[in-house]
């Protein structure tokens, strides 16, 4: 066993590899969710399943081993193993045979002596991919999920850039994001992401203009903004730009204000998009028609006063 302190983070692809749990407790339940997630194939080693457990096992989706831990025939074909039984002599031995055998080996109850250590993890779904972050805090896996969580919020606010640097055969792709009534703060989570991870931003002049103003420099901005009786820019080269950038290899963000659906030319954008092939995502926003009276301290509906409401446009 040794001291994980100058441990080199990797990257493992356990599509169809055989993964050991041994083990039945939350512990075990919460990594064996991990490994599924990630396509391995996982056989669990336990005289008993908590619930979690149990139910994968029902769905078929784990192989259970209906016993207690036999040696190191029960690692046979595995490529990583996973221990967590709280008996600590157990655990001891699933490691000193894993080591035997070579295979990496979790033993989550010896955050400090384990031979690996699954890090705190985070995952954020951009249009160009997953981006995982990871975190380890040697013997103190509190410390490396606060590390995580911290890293979470940042790429979750667009605080940190999600930009791809490799961009050769790149899909490109538009996301119609509804920035709600203009303030920065009622921008949804997955707004903010996306504008992280956008090379072209297409905006309107209702869109909250400081998340805008806050976009690196390598991010071009295009205003296409419309006021009453006035519109510089058509809806149809809107849809135009939009379908040439993507075309390219880029990623677009449509940030408009209140909701893309609501009165926002939502729809004939999608169509547009889609008519070349382009993938399309539609971020809901708060819609004026709703947040304004909110603003301003009226509800749109009341128990007693108003049991719906309508909108409609001049």
């Amino acid at each position: 066993m040794g001291d994980l302190k100058s441990a080199l983070p990797v990257v493992l692809d356990l599509t169809g590899r055989l993964v050991v749990a041994v083990g039945g407790g939350p512990v075990s339940a919460r990594r064996v969710r991990a490994f599924l997630d990630e396509g391995a194939v996982v056989r669990v080693v336990a005289p008993w399943l908590c619930e979690d457990l149990r139910d994968l096992a029902f769905a078929g989706r784990v192989e259970w081993v209906e016993r207690d831990y036999a040696g190191p025939s029960d690692l046979d074909g595995a490529w990583f193993a996973h221990t967590a039984t709280g008996e600590a002599s157990v655990d001891r031995e699933v490691a000193a045979d894993a080591e035997s055998l070579r295979v990496w080996c979790v033993d989550a109850t010896d955050a400090a002596g384990t031979t690996a250590s699954v890090t705190a993890r985070a995952d954020v779904t951009t249009p160009d991919g997953r981006v995982t972050v990871s975190a380890y805090a040697a013997g103190d896996p509190g410390l490396a999920v606060t590390v995580r969580d911290g890293v979470e919020r940042a790429l979750a606010t667009g605080t940190l850039d999600l930009r791809r640097t490799r961009t050769h055969g790149r899909r490109g792709w538009v996301a119609l994001v509804g920035g709600g009534p203009g303030i920065d703060g009622l921008l949804t989570t997955r707004g903010h992401e996306l504008l992280a991870s956008a090379d072209v931003v297409v905006v309107d002049r209702l869109a909250p203009r400081a998340v805008v103003d806050r976009l690196p420099a390598s991010v071009r901005v295009i205003d296409v903004g419309k006021t009453p009786g006035h519109h510089p820019v058509p809806q149809s080269r809107i849809n135009d730009i939009l379908v040439e950038e993507a075309q390219r290899g880029l990623g677009v963000v449509r940030l408009k204000g209140g909701d893309p659906y609501v009165l926002g030319r939502g729809g004939e954008e999608r169509e547009a998009c889609e008519a070349h092939g382009i993938p399309v995502e539609v971020v809901p926003g708060v819609t004026s028609a709703v947040s304004v009276p909110a603003a301003a301290g009226i509800p749109v509906t009341h128990r007693g006063v108003a049991r719906g409401f309508t909108v409609v446009t001049g």
